[in-house]
């Protein structure tokens, strides 16, 4: 289909110059100095909480610290007395007792109204018995929960080799990096004083298993109960080499900045572990480790005063490349200063060295990008692919430099396709889901299968590589084929959730020469016009990961308006649909350039964390808008 130039058309494509170009300079002013982008990654009040509990546990609380912290807590807390994990969201149990238990060490009064309420939800949803697993070891920790009563995790794991079920790398990267430390502090079971208890919030209502026994779930539901009584064994052969191998384990994976894998489980977690393995608090691995936690600390003035929360995670590779990309897409030249300092940061960035993706990829010659600034045991094919794709069109003063870097990574990314032709995001074929299936694992992702999103990525990167025909490729596009629902929309692993993969997965397809006729091209382009709002935005709630009636529903946001926009575009589609997609973005841009969006639109564990990008609302708008002007090069079909 070809734009028809009406006069409301021209009107409505000179308000779309305008508004590229206030989103272009307010993103140019967000740039770092050394030439890389990071939004703020928003997440939920129980990384405050587990910090203020860690501090109590370590024995380093700190009044001012922990003031401003119980502050940002009680901020987040709504009118009905609950937390939630997103924007908006249900109240969450877990989360909730995370944060009451804060702020009672934060010396809340237990009659304090606030509380008052929190406590109403937290008995009324069954009280701490009805929590997940992570928030009773946290409670274990200070002996407000009977470590008898947590599913056990052995230290023995360490011993399994890597072919035989259950062996750490049959976990996501993310599980093996939290379950490691914990096999140590389960081990060790401590139980340190809060200083109050939490009896309040006990319902005594034991919890009930109702997996049948002849289910996966229910087989080791009766081997937890065996490895209770292992537990209480007063020698246990092999105990002392599992927990000296998991201690090296975790030393031999701490990274340049303190932390481990760059997200706040595996640190935090791997901090305990080693502090109880005997490692006190002023030792080089601990004390780097706790100085690297200020660096994901954000401090903010308010009208109640300064308030103190942590990141999750930091993305600032991943901000810089998708950054990259809405620039060239928008019209920036791409031999602007701006993208030479981004690109000299990115091959920078590159990793050389090897990583648990090696077990799986032993031959595999090391390359790839993190997500973070330091993570050099774990690049993603996710950012990486983004990464090529951004590089690959910057014109530099050295493209050998970037071809040879662009050249190694696409080699890497090849090697890590996964059996089936798809791609995870840290590993491949790492897809066996037994480990799901135990006591512990009732909360979040463990296994990291293919997913749409990521292999659309990989795919597009591949097509604009001039590679389309390549097995890889090939392979990927027809697990994309394959993995189409049945409604026309693809399932966003790692971001809200059916608009993320479609808006992904459709590009991706058309670039690798699948015409737009094709009937997946045209269902995806039908599911989309369905579900666009009636402002002429696009939204979708992240219930939908647990409630199937959520799917593409939501309020409209500017990134996920932009991501339905660039699989329409790429569709071939220029009428109403799309125009009144970019009005909306149009109309609803801030005037310093950038748009509003409260709602967390990534996904960290579908149905259970989520994240608010605060770049997303940039860039995507931007590489949207850019594309439906046709003004950058290589910018998308005309």
């Amino acid at each position: 289909m070809t734009d028809v130039l009406t006069p409301e058309a021209t009107t409505t494509r000179e308000r779309v110059r305008h508004s590229v170009a206030s989103a272009t300079r307010h993103l140019l002013s967000l740039q770092h100095e050394e030439g890389w982008w990071k939004g703020e990654l928003e997440t939920n009040v129980t990384m405050e909480a587990e910090d203020l509990l860690l501090r109590q546990f370590l024995g380093i609380a700190d009044p001012v610290v922990t003031e401003e912290t119980a502050r940002w807590i009680r901020s987040r807390q709504r009118e009905d007395g609950t937390w939630a994990t997103f924007h908006d969201g249900p109240a969450d149990l877990s989360t909730s007792v995370e944060a009451y238990t804060a702020l009672r060490l934060a010396g809340d009064p237990l009659d304090a109204g606030h509380l008052r309420k929190a406590r109403e939800y937290i008995l009324d949803s069954g009280g701490i018995e009805a929590t997940r697993v992570f928030t009773r070891i946290w409670l274990a920790l200070f002996g407000q929960w009977p470590w008898r009563e947590l599913p056990v995790l052995p230290p023995e794991l360490m011993l399994l080799p890597d072919w035989f079920p259950l062996n750490i790398y049959d976990w996501a990267c993310w599980a093996r990096q939290t379950v490691v430390p914990l096999t140590i502090v389960g081990a060790a079971r401590p139980a340190r004083q809060l200083g109050f208890g939490l009896r309040e919030l006990r319902t005594g209502v034991e919890r009930a298993e109702s997996d049948p026994l002849v289910s996966w779930a229910g087989l080791f539901h009766r081997l937890d109960a065996v490895l209770h009584r292992w537990e209480r064994l007063p020698i246990k052969p092999m105990r002392a080499t599992a927990l000296q191998r998991a201690e090296q384990w975790i030393l031999d994976r701490q990274e340049a900045d303190g932390g481990w894998g760059g997200i706040q489980p595996p640190w935090v977690y791997s901090i305990l572990a080693l502090h109880l393995r005997g490692y006190p608090v002023d030792h080089p691995v601990i004390r780097k480790a706790l100085d690297g936690l200020e660096g994901f600390t954000v401090r903010e003035k308010t009208a109640e005063g300064w308030v103190r929360r942590i990141e999750a995670c930091q993305s600032p590779v991943w901000d810089t490349a998708l950054a990259m990309t809405a620039l060239l897409d928008s019209g920036t030249p791409p031999d602007d200063p701006a993208l030479i300092a981004a690109a000299d940061w990115m091959l920078r960035e590159e990793i050389r060295t090897g990583g648990d993706w090696q077990v799986r990829r032993p031959q595999l010659t090391p390359s790839g990008w993190a997500f973070e600034f330091a993570n050099d045991h774990y690049p993603d094919t996710d950012d990486t692919a983004e990464v090529v794709l951004g590089l690959r069109r910057v014109r530099h003063p050295e493209p050998s430099r970037v071809e040879a870097a662009v050249q190694r990574a696409t080699e890497w990314l090849v090697g890590m396709q996964s059996s089936d032709g798809g791609w995870g995001a840290f590993d491949a074929d790492n897809t066996r889901a037994l480990c799901e299936k135990l006591p512990f694992c009732d909360f979040g992702a463990v296994i990291d299968p293919p997913s749409a999103d990521v292999t659309a990525h990989v795919v597009e990167m591949l097509a604009a590589r001039g590679m389309a025909d390549c097995e890889a490729a090939r392979r990927g596009v027809r697990w994309l084929l394959e993995a189409q629902e049945a409604d026309g929309s693809w399932f966003g692993r790692w971001g809200a959730n059916h608009v993320y993969g479609t808006g992904a997965v459709v590009p991706a397809l058309v670039a690798c020469g699948v015409p737009r006729d094709h009937e997946s091209v045209r269902a995806a382009v039908n599911w989309l016009t369905a579900h666009q709002n009636p402002d002429g935005g696009w939204g979708e709630d992240l219930r939908s990961y647990v409630d199937p009636s959520w799917v593409g529903r939501g309020r409209s946001t500017a990134s996920q308006t932009a991501w339905a926009l660039l699989a329409l575009l790429a569709a071939g589609e220029r009428g109403a649909v799309v125009r009144r997609g970019v009005e909306w973005l149009v109309t609803t841009q801030r005037p310093e350039g950038g748009w509003d969006e409260p709602e967390f639109t990534g996904t960290g564990f579908p149905g259970d964390f989520y994240i608010n990008y605060h770049l997303y609302r940039l860039v995507f708008p931007l590489t949207a808008l850019g594309r439906y002007l046709g003004s950058g090069q290589d910018a998308g079909p005309d």
